[in-house]
């Protein structure tokens, strides 16, 4: 071990003793080895991820990506100064990914590739801290798991995110071991890059922070962990200063608690009980007794931090400020597999003559292709289209089918536009008689609309207004005080109400 001052040597030693009985391996192992580990599990995300990948539908987040990505730059832009600024660099690139094809499949390819992307730096990391084994275990893991195949097929940002803090974690890891400026360099950028694609996203900083401190074999590794991490967040603070005048966006979020924490671990470990009790018992064993460094910084500095550090804080600020929801956390998943993996390489550790490695490795994959075979329930479940709260497409397809042409719509509240915003063919021909302003030009998430006294005007000028409200909206009181339900009543009477998923499609003709 170095001292503070004591000369840093330019190759660091392959193995240090850190408490951990378990010898290392006899030699290091191959490229092609390494090699295996990475992409094997980065490929198998990949097929999990295409796997029903086209449900026929989106909800309503997938949603709004779809309809602000299609607007043109300056539209997108106008709308980032008043709303969902914390979004904004992924909605310039879908903008750009979409003008390809503006489908849902083009849609949720960015989070396919960037699930697989995580899964390979999951195992790259597992590779350099541990071995190809284990690298391979926590892959194949991180890739089997339901949390993570659910976000690689939705068009939001979060499987982008997690692939950037899984880059930034590896570059970390690279920076302490070669302490060069433009590895430092590097890790900043990467950090920057992934708080940029959501802000939530810094908190990695808090788990990075600990990983230097549990290195602690030099002080001007911390130091100069501290600059690049100082550079990386210059960039966000804008973004901060827009985004918190956004508050509102986040009013929805309720102050968690244990409930909150129980419902995160069964995303993190696996829904299935049997799944969660063996990987968390393996996590455990990684902790108690961590696995031999084959760096500066040990693998259970790496991950036990990351899964830990940035869920403690959300929380901890939920309590003030509610923000606390699993998505912003699919980041903090990555650490977990690469516990299990760690304790299930210290289970069979005793097993490491040259005979026994292939068992013990294909024992390993077995264990992580029986966790998926138990999970395969919650897996089909998430690729129907009860896999998501709200069926989109179904509704419009209704409309579409019972309406005539020239027919006059009410979207009501005005949110229940982003169905006619995202499946506009669906809706050609009909005329949305509250709208005054369109969404793009008008710099908002669902247009301008009329005063409630122009709204009851252009009712009472028609014959048939079919109303498309909110699903719950029959049985709740802010429904029939409503302006536009009020003024639609007068004089019409109801012909037909069906009640959807996404919604609830009445017809009103007038008396």
């Amino acid at each position: 071990m170095h001292t503070a001052n004591s000369p840093v040597s330019s190759t660091p030693p392959r193995y240090v003793p850190d408490g951990d009985r378990t010898p290392p391996p006899a030699v290091p192992p191959s490229r092609l080895a390494t090699a295996g580990a990475v992409l094997v599990p980065a490929a198998v995300m990949l097929g999990i991820a295409l796997w029903g990948l086209n449900r026929g539908t989106m909800w309503r987040d997938e949603s709004a990506t779809f309809q602000i990505a299609r607007r043109s730059v300056p539209d997108i832009w106008r709308l980032l100064g008043e709303l969902d600024a914390v979004h904004g660099l992924y909605y310039l690139l879908m903008h750009a990914v979409l003008a390809v094809r503006a489908d849902e499949v083009m849609l949720r390819l960015p989070s396919v590739l960037g699930a697989a992307c995580s899964a390979g730096l999951v195992a790259a990391i597992g590779c350099r801290l541990a071995r190809p084994r284990v690298g391979l275990w926590a892959g194949l893991l991180y890739a089997a798991t339901p949390f993570t195949s659910f976000y690689a097929q939705e068009g939001r940002s979060y499987a982008l995110v997690a692939a950037g803090a899984a880059l930034a974690t590896w570059c970390l890891v690279s920076a302490i071991e070669h302490d060069s400026a433009g590895r430092w360099a590097g890790y900043a950028a990467a950090v920057a890059g992934t708080a940029l694609l959501h802000e939530f996203a810094v908190l990695m900083l808090v788990a990075h922070g600990a990983t230097v401190l549990a290195a602690g074999s030099r002080t001007g590794a911390l130091r100069r962990w501290a600059a690049a991490a100082g550079a990386a967040v210059v960039p966000l603070v804008p973004l901060a200063l827009v985004s918190s005048r956004q508050g509102s966006q986040t009013s929805w979020i309720q102050e968690p608690g244990v409930e909150e924490l129980r419902l995160l671990a069964l995303q993190f470990a696996g829904p299935d009980i049997r799944v969660l009790t063996v990987a968390a018992l393996l996590a455990g064993l990684a902790v108690l007794s961590p696995l031999r460094r084959t760096g500066r910084v040990g693998l259970t500095a790496v991950a036990l931090p990351l899964v830990v550090l940035p869920v403690a804080l959300l929380f901890a600020v939920s309590l003030v400020k509610p923000l606390f929801v699993d998505r912003y956390l699919l980041f903090a998943f990555a650490g977990f597999p690469l516990l299990v993996a760690a304790g299930w390489e210290r289970l069979l550790g005793a097993l490491r003559s040259a005979p026994w490695r292939p068992v013990v490795t294909a024992a390993g994959v077995v264990a992580v292709a029986a966790a998926f075979w138990c999970q395969l329930p919650f897996q089909e479940q998430e690729r129907g289209k009860d896999g998501r709260i709200d069926d989109l497409r179904e509704l419009a397809a209704y409309v579409a089918a019972q309406t005539r042409p020239n027919d006059a719509v009410l979207f009501v509240p005005s949110y229940q536009r982003h169905i006619f915003l995202t499946y506009d063919r669906e809706f050609a021909g009909r005329r949305d008689i509250a709208l005054k302003v369109d969404a793009a030009a008008s710099g908002t998430f669902y247009g301008q609309e009329f005063d409630a006294d122009r709204i009851g005007a252009r009712i009472g000028a028609e014959r048939r207004v079919w109303v498309v409200a909110w699903p719950s909206a029959w049985s709740e009181q802010w429904f029939d005080e409503d302006p536009k339900i009020i003024a639609v009543r007068k004089g019409f009477e109801l012909a037909r109400s069906t009640q959807l998923k996404s919604g609830l499609v009445q017809l009103y003709v007038r008396e």
